[in-house]
C-alpha cells in the first residue's frame, strides 16, 4: 500500500515538474515577445494645446486627446482615493498582481462558465498601465499572461507613485476627455484640486466603461455606479459615512464645458493663431504638442472693437431695408421643435431667433428659440415676447424682387412663421427690437505702433456666419487711404509740406491708351501745399507728385513699408488701385507713428512646450546688463530696439503733422470730435466700393475697411469720412477713455517755421492764415513761388501700356474722403 502510494506520488510528482516546465516554457516564450517596458520612462502622451490672451484669459483648446498632464503631486487625495477604491485598493501593497482579487474573479468565473454571463477580470492599476500603454485590448490568456508578466516587471522598475500618474494621465473617461485633469474640465469644467467627493468619485466610475455610464443617457445607471465608488471610498477609510451619505445625496451636476473659443468675440484672432501654430510646427504639434501660447490680443480691446464695428455695419445696414426673414417654419403645432433647429449665431449672443406667431398693424407675437440643456435636449418651456412696430421701424421699407418697398403695417413684411433675429430690450419685459444680419462687411485690426503686436481683430460681422477673415484675407483697394504713403516717399526725399502742386486737370497718355482722372468731387482748387493736397484728398495732386518723382519710387516705399509685396509702376496705383488687407495696411501707419521703424505684426507673444521651454519669442529686443546681480549706481539698463529704419524719423514726424491736419481740418474731420491728438486718413475707392479708415494715437493704430464681400458701389455719397471714420471715432473714445492726451513728439533738431497756407512761403506779418510747419535741417519754405505740374498733360513713361496697366487705370483709385 505504502509502496503503490509513493508510485502514485512520483507519478504525480513528475507530473507537475512536466506541467511547470511547460508553463515555465510557455511563459519563457511570451517573455521573448514583450515590449520593452523602460518606453514607460519617456512617456509624452498627445496633449492638449492652450492659447490665452495676453491677460491669461483662455482663447482655445486644440487637441486630438483632451488631456492636460498632471503630475501625481498635483493630484488631490481625495482624488487618488476615489480611484483605489473603484479600481484597486490594495494597489500600494500589491507587487503588480493583487492575488487576493485574482482568486476571487477565478472563482466566479468557473461559477459563471456555461451561463453566457461575461468573464470579469482582476486587473490592477499596474496590470492595466502595462495592457494600455503596452498591449493590445485582446480578452484573451495569453494577452491576460503576457499582462502579468509586464507588471511584476512595471513594479520593480518604477514607483507606485509613477505608476498611479502614468495610469491618471492616459486613461479614456469619455466625451473626448483623456487624463483626470483633462476629465474634470470636461465633466465639471473645474481644476482637479476643486472637485467633490461626488464629482470625485463619478470620474473615478467612468474607465470601466464611459459610454455606459452617459451622464444624459443613463444617468441612473451613472449614480448607481458614482454611488458604489463612494462607499468604496466609505469602507476603505477615505471619507467618513456622513461624508459619504452627503455626497451619495448630491446630482452628477455634470456641465460639459465647451470646445472650440472660450474668449467671447475672439474667435477671429484665435482661428488665425491657429493656422499660424499649424504653419509653424504642423499640425501634429498643435493638436497633440501640449504648447502654451500667449497671444497679444487684449480682450477689452477686442470686445470694444467688435461694438464698434457691428453697430457700425448695422447701421449702414438697416438704411438700405429689411430682406425678409430668415427662414419660414410651421406654427401650427409645437413651434419649439423646428425653431430649434435653425441655426443661431452663436457669437451674437445679445441675439435671439424667434418665430412669428401673429402679425398685425401694430407689431409682432414672437415666440422664442427654446435653449439647449447640458444634455442636448431642446428645454420644454415656451418663452414669448412682442416686437413693437417702433422697434422694427427700419423694416416698413423692405427689399422684395431687388426693389425697395414701403410698408404701412408690420404685417405687410412678416407673417407667422417667418423667423427673425430679435434683441431683448433693455428695461421691458418680454419686449424685442427686430434685427437682421447686416451684408455689407468689413475688418478692423488694432495695433501697439512700437511693438507690431496686434490688440484686437475682427474679421466680420460675425464668425458663425462667415469664417473669412476680412482683417487679414480681404485683399480690397485701399484708395486714397495709400496716398500717405506717396507723400511719405516725397518728404523723404526732397520735397516738404509746404512744397507747391498744381491741382487742375491732367490727362495722362500712354501709346493709344489715355487716362484722365478726376478729383471725388470733380472740382479742381489750384496751385496748393502738399499738406492741403492729402488733407484734403486730392487725387490730381498725388498723380501729378507720382508722375513728377516717379512710380519706381513709390512702388519702392510701397514695398518697404510692406503695403505690397510688387506694386506695379502705374500711376493709379499711386491712387490705391492695388490691392492689399487691413493688415497690410495698419503695419504700415504703424511705421509712421514708430518714428519711422520697421514693425512686425505679430499675434503672439510667446509659445512655450510642453515643459515650459519657450520656443518662440516675438520681443527680440536686447537688454545689456538687465541680469545684473546688484545696483552699482550705473545707468538703467535700456532695451535695444535693432529694427530697421524704414523712414527718416522726421520723415514720419512730418507725414504724422500731415494727417492730424486730416483729422482737424479735413476729411477725417469727425474724429476730431474727440478732441485727442490722432492723425490718420480716410479712403475710398472707385465707385465708392470701399471705405477705409486708419489713424493713430502716439501709442495705439487702429485701421478699418467697410465694403460688400462681393464689391458693389455702397451708394452715392458713401466715404471713408462718413462711414468708416466714425467706426474708428467710436473705438477710440472707449480705448482711450482715462489715457492722457499724448501729443507726437518732434524730432530733435526739427525747424518749425510759419509758411503761407496758400503759397507754401515763409508767412509775413500781414498773412492771417499762417501755419507753422516742420521743416528737417537744411530745407525750409521756397524762396520764390514755385508749382510741380504746371503743364495740363503729362505723357507716363515707359511706352504703350500692358493689360495689366489698363485694368489699373479702368479701376481709377482714390476719392474724396
Amino acid at each position: 500500500m505504502i509502496r503503490l502510494i509513493g508510485y502514485f506520488f512520483g507519478i504525480g510528482t513528475a507530473l507537475a515538474l512536466l506541467v511547470a516546465a511547460g508553463v515555465a516554457i510557455y511563459i519563457s516564450h511570451l517573455s521573448k515577445d514583450l515590449p520593452d517596458y523602460e518606453v514607460l520612462a519617456k512617456y509624452e502622451p498627445p496633449v492638449t494645446t492652450r492659447i490665452h490672451a495676453s491677460d491669461g484669459a483662455l482663447m482655445a483648446e486644440y487637441a486630438r486627446e483632451r488631456r492636460l498632464y498632471l503630475p501625481i503631486q498635483a493630484v488631490p487625495d481625495r482624488v487618488k482615493a476615489a480611484f483605489l477604491s473603484a479600481e484597486d485598493k490594495n494597489f500600494y501593497n500589491h507587487p503588480g498582481i493583487d492575488m487576493t482579487g485574482l482568486g476571487r474573479a477565478v472563482m466566479v468565473n468557473l461559477q459563471n462558465f456555461g451561463s453566457g454571463k461575461r468573464q470579469v477580470g482582476a486587473s490592477t492599476i499596474t496590470q492595466q498601465v502595462a495592457k494600455n500603454f503596452l498591449l493590445s485590448s485582446d480578452q484573451t490568456y495569453e494577452r491576460k499572461i503576457k499582462e502579468m508578466i509586464l507588471a511584476f516587471r512595471i513594479e520593480q522598475a518604477y514607483s507606485k507613485d509613477r505608476i498611479l500618474e502614468l495610469y491618471l494621465n492616459e486613461i479614456f473617461f469619455g466625451l473626448g476627455a483623456y487624463g483626470v485633469a483633462g476629465a474634470a474640465l470636461t465633466y465639471f469644467d473645474k481644476a482637479v484640486n476643486e472637485l467633490t467627493v461626488a464629482e470625485a468619485a463619478y470620474l473615478a466610475a467612468l474607465p470601466k466603461g464611459p459610454s455606459n455610464y452617459h451622464p444624459f443617457k443613463y444617468a441612473d445607471r451613472a449614480i448607481e455606479r458614482r454611488n458604489w465608488v463612494i462607499d468604496q471610498m466609505v469602507d476603505n477609510g477615505y471619507v467618513t459615512r456622513e461624508e459619504g451619505d452627503k455626497a451619495k445625496a448630491e446630482p452628477l451636476g455634470v456641465t460639459p464645458r465647451r470646445t472650440g473659443t472660450y474668449l467671447f468675440a475672439g474667435e477671429y484672432f484665435t482661428e488665425e493663431v491657429r493656422r499660424q501654430i499649424s504653419a509653424r510646427y504642423g499640425e501634429n504639434a498643435l493638436y497633440e504638442g501640449g504648447l502654451s501660447v500667449r497671444t497679444t490680443l487684449d480682450p477689452k480691446m477686442q470686445l470694444i472693437a467688435r461694438k464698434a464695428m457691428q453697430n457700425g455695419l448695422m447701421k449702414f445696414d438697416t438704411l438700405r431695408g429689411y430682406r425678409g426673414p430668415v427662414t419660414s417654419i410651421n406654427v401650427s403645432g409645437d413651434w419649439g421643435v423646428p425653431l430649434g433647429e435653425v441655426k443661431r449665431l452663436e457669437d451674437v449672443p445679445e441675439w435671439s431667433l424667434a418665430v412669428v406667431l401673429d402679425s398685425s398693424a401694430n407689431g409682432l407675437s414672437i415666440g422664442l428659440q427654446p435653449t439647449r440643456e447640458v444634455s442636448g435636449e431642446l428645454a420644454k418651456d415656451r418663452i414669448e415676447g412682442t416686437v413693437s412696430k417702433e422697434d422694427m421701424r427700419f423694416a416698413m421699407r423692405h427689399v422684395v424682387d431687388g426693389r425697395t418697398v414701403k410698408a404701412n403695417s408690420p404685417a405687410d413684411v412678416l407673417k407667422p412663421g417667418d423667423v427673425i433675429f430679435v434683441q431683448k430690450k433693455e428695461d421691458a419685459d418680454g419686449a424685442y427690437a427686430l434685427r437682421q444680419v447686416p451684408e455689407v462687411e468689413g475688418g478692423l485690426i488694432a495695433m501697439d505702433p512700437h511693438t507690431g503686436r496686434v490688440l484686437a481683430m475682427v474679421g466680420g460681422f460675425s464668425y458663425s456666419q462667415s469664417e473669412f477673415n476680412r482683417a487679414t484675407q480681404a485683399m480690397r483697394q485701399p484708395g486714397s487711404s495709400f496716398k500717405p504713403i506717396v507723400y511719405a516717399a516725397a518728404l523723404d526725399n526732397g520735397y516738404t509740406p509746404a512744397s507747391v502742386i498744381m491741382d487742375g486737370p491732367i490727362t495722362i497718355k500712354s501709346g493709344n491708351t489715355t487716362w484722365t482722372p478726376k478729383n471725388y468731387d470733380g472740382r479742381t482748387a489750384g496751385p496748393a501745399t502738399l499738406r492741403s493736397g492729402i488733407e484734403r484728398s486730392r487725387n490730381l495732386m498725388t498723380v501729378r507728385l507720382a508722375n513728377d518723382m516717379g512710380m519706381k519710387l513709390v512702388a519702392e516705399y510701397a514695398e518697404r513699408f510692406g503695403v505690397y509685396d510688387r506694386l506695379a509702376q502705374y500711376l493709379p496705383m499711386a491712387l490705391g488701385s492695388g490691392e492689399t488687407t487691413v493688415m497690410r495696411m495698419v503695419s504700415a501707419y504703424s511705421i509712421m507713428a514708430n518714428g519711422g521703424k520697421s514693425i512686425k505684426p505679430t499675434l503672439i507673444d510667446r509659445i512655450q512646450d510642453r515643459y515650459g521651454k519657450t520656443v518662440y519669442r516675438q520681443d527680440e529686443r536686447g537688454c545689456e546688463n538687465c541680469n545684473a546681480a546688484e545696483w552699482q549706481n550705473q545707468p538703467e539698463p535700456e532695451l535695444v530696439d535693432n529694427s530697421e529704419q524704414v523712414l527718416d524719423p522726421m520723415t514720419a514726424y512730418q507725414i504724422t503733422s500731415m494727417m492730424v491736419g486730416v483729422v482737424e481740418r479735413g476729411t477725417g474731420a469727425t474724429v476730431a470730435e474727440l478732441g485727442r491728438h490722432i492723425a490718420g486718413k480716410t479712403g475710398t475707392t472707385n465707385d465708392e466700393k470701399d471705405t477705409w479708415f486708419i489713424g493713430y494715437t502716439p501709442n495705439l493704430v487702429v485701421g478699418l475697411y467697410m465694403g460688400y464681400d462681393q464689391p458693389k458701389g455702397l451708394g452715392k455719397g458713401a466715404t471713408g469720412g462718413g462711414l468708416a471714420a466714425p467706426i474708428f471715432k467710436d473705438v477710440m473714445r472707449v480705448a482711450l477713455d482715462g489715457t492722457p492726451n499724448v501729443d507726437f513728439k518732434v524730432p530733435e533738431g526739427m525747424k518749425l517755421i510759419a509758411i503761407n497756407r496758400k503759397t507754401g512761403m515763409r508767412a509775413n506779418s500781414r498773412d492771417s492764415g499762417a501755419f507753422i510747419e516742420a521743416f528737417k535741417p537744411g530745407t525750409g519754405p521756397a524762396d520764390s513761388y514755385w508749382v510741380i505740374g504746371m503743364d495740363a498733360d503729362s505723357k507716363a513713361s515707359g511706352g504703350s501700356l500692358s493689360p495689366q496697366a489698363n485694368q489699373a487705370i479702368q479701376s481709377g483709385g482714390g476719392g474724396l474722403y
